[in-house]
């Protein structure tokens, strides 16, 4: 194999005493303030998820969603978290009929689900965590009470938003500049969002769940057009989970179930492991192509299949054996593209933030937080400085469909972190994960491709130009990164590939990630994605 050498703009991070990876400079240190004090990995994850709605609202909140793996070191268990939120008791299908909507419009008061992020760092702290809230909070508070400068990219996101949702939507102005998105290095202060993180400190979830600003909440949806109530937001609960996993050469892989998508990249490691990818170049056209035909194969079958299990049965076993692997696997041809597969019968019937915290003890949480589309609805409850997220616009309208909205339902989640373990004794193998929409399951695989396959070390692996496909739409879009070879890029389209070469901003397409990976002797090496603004710190 030809060794890849990749011209990375900066090195991977090495620790022992801990790690904090993050898409925001303030927010990888919110998490190592909190670990200095002695906090845990779970304490310094939920400590920069807050950072990051202060520093980073183009992509997450409170408003939104989160999930979390943990990995505790002394039992080396891993435990899902599942903090999404549900739809309204009152939204039916027959309701969207009755008010002339044939499909859900993306920035709709319907599509708020109940903020599942609050519940969710409140549950992740009482399971795991070894600090008070209010230590937890006190970085995120700070920067939201006195401002701090806004990063470059974000800057250009918010911008975007500003334009798309914020300008139009309830309220939304508060999260802008008289009007306007903040520049770079501009001072923006979120005195409402400070309110909103004291209250959770003094209260827990109730704060958020209940009371003024739960009544704030619902006035707000009823007045956008919406119908989630106080007792959906009160009746909130978030779910502990056996996480799914699949051994991929000798490492164990886990993602949380569904409703996520994480499955998606199960089923397609599990296809991949049949062939020989160590020996290909990183990005030859062989290598290139086999990953995105089992893609391809991996979602055919999630569309379909991902939904709320509290709902719909889902052959989450049978998706993930290796003898199902060995049949998809079996329809990719070598030569060309398939660019809209069906999905498979395994059984005989029918905008996103992404962290990592490693800690001197060997505790681990990959954790995912999420508004959707960028600032979600654009919706703000008045005086509380975060924006309400539109996950309900992933349910299917369809009534046949598993995913089809109901009230109470939770729809098919994008969002995912992943954990990896070695099989040979359970260790910390890696916390990582990339965020970015449908690009997210295939951010994990081409990472942990590039780590286990190519050899790569975080950071060069998050520096390697990935491909996207358009998992929405039919037709097989592939998005092709700046920086993959001509003669990849070429013979791709040869066989088949309907491609779309991507530069600049819009790069953001191939997601944001974060790496760290322990070693055997307990070393920790992070990076973090050159598509973001953050960095990888150590103590």
């Amino acid at each position: 194999m030809t060794p890849f050498r990749f011209n990375s703009r900066r090195s991977s991070v090495y620790s022992r005493r801990g790690i904090v990876s993050t898409s925001q400079p303030l927010a990888t240190a919110a998490g190592l303030e909190v670990l200095s004090m002695g906090g845990n990995a779970a304490d310094a994850a939920v400590a920069a998820a807050a950072a990051l709605n202060v520093t980073e609202p183009t992509s997450t909140g409170i408003g939104g969603d989160m999930f979390a793996l943990y990995f505790d070191a002394q039992t080396q268990q891993v435990t899902a978290l599942n903090g999404s939120g549900r739809a309204s008791s009152a939204l039916t299908l027959e309701r969207l009929k009755k008010e002339g909507l044939s499909t859900l419009p993306p920035f709709h008061a319907h599509t708020v689900t109940v903020p599942g992020a609050c519940a969710g760092w409140c549950d992740l702290i009482a399971k795991h965590g070894s600090l008070s809230l209010t230590e937890i909070l006190a970085p995120a508070i700070r920067l939201a009470d006195e401002g701090f400068p806004v990063a470059p990219l974000t800057a250009h996101f918010w911008a975007r938003g500003a334009d798309r949702q914020l300008k139009s939507a309830l309220n939304g102005y508060e999260l802008t500049i008289d009007g306007r998105a903040p520049k770079a290095g501009e001072i923006f202060q979120n005195k409402g969002l400070a309110r909103t993180f004291k209250l959770v400190a003094e209260r827990g979830a109730q704060g958020f769940y209940q009371g003024s600003v739960a009544e704030s909440i619902v006035g707000v949806i009823k007045e956008a057009g919406g119908c989630l109530s106080a007792e959906d937001l009160a009746s909130h609960v978030s779910t502990w989970e056996s996480p799914m996993s699949v051994d991929y050469r000798g490492l164990r892989v886990y993602e949380c179930p569904p409703n996520g998508q994480g499955i998606t990249a199960l089923i397609a490691l599990n296809i991949l492991e049949g062939f020989d990818l160590a020996s290909m170049d990183l990005l030859s056209t062989e290598k290139m192509h086999l990953m995105i035909e089992a893609m391809r194969l991996a979602f055919a079958d999630a569309k379909w299949y991902v939904s709320d299990p509290a709902f719909s049965k889902i052959p989450m076993q049978e998706l993930l054996s290796k003898e199902y692997a060995s049949e998809r696997r079996k329809l990719i041809d070598p030569k060309r593209a398939t660019v809209d597969p069906q999905r498979g019968s395994p059984v005989n019937a029918s905008g996103t933030v992404y962290l990592s915290v490693v800690d001197g003890m060997g505790n681990a949480c990959s954790f995912i937080n999420s508004n959707y589309m960028g600032f979600g609805t654009g919706i703000v409850p008045k005086g509380w400085g975060f924006t309400l997220q539109n996950r309900g616009h992933n349910f299917s309208l369809d009534e046949n469909h598993p995913n089809v909205l109901a009230p109470g339902k939770r729809p098919y989640h994008t969002i995912i972190p992943a954990m990896v373990t070695r099989v040979s004794d359970n260790s910390l193998y890696a916390s990582y994960g990339v965020m970015g929409g449908f690009m997210q399951p295939q951010g994990h695989v081409q990472v942990l491709s590039a780590l286990k396959d190519g050899g790569l070390d975080p950071q060069s692996a998050l520096d390697l130009p990935r491909f996207c496909l358009d998992a929405e739409s039919a037709g097989g879009r592939v998005d092709i990164e700046e920086g993959m070879p001509t003669a990849t890029v070429n013979a791709l389209r040869e066989m088949g590939h309907p491609l779309n070469e991507v530069s600049g901003y819009d790069r953001a397409v191939f997601g944001r990630g974060q790496v760290i990976l322990c070693d055997e002797a307990g070393v920790l090496c992070g990076g973090s994605d050159p598509r973001a603004d953050g960095y990888a710190g150590s103590l």
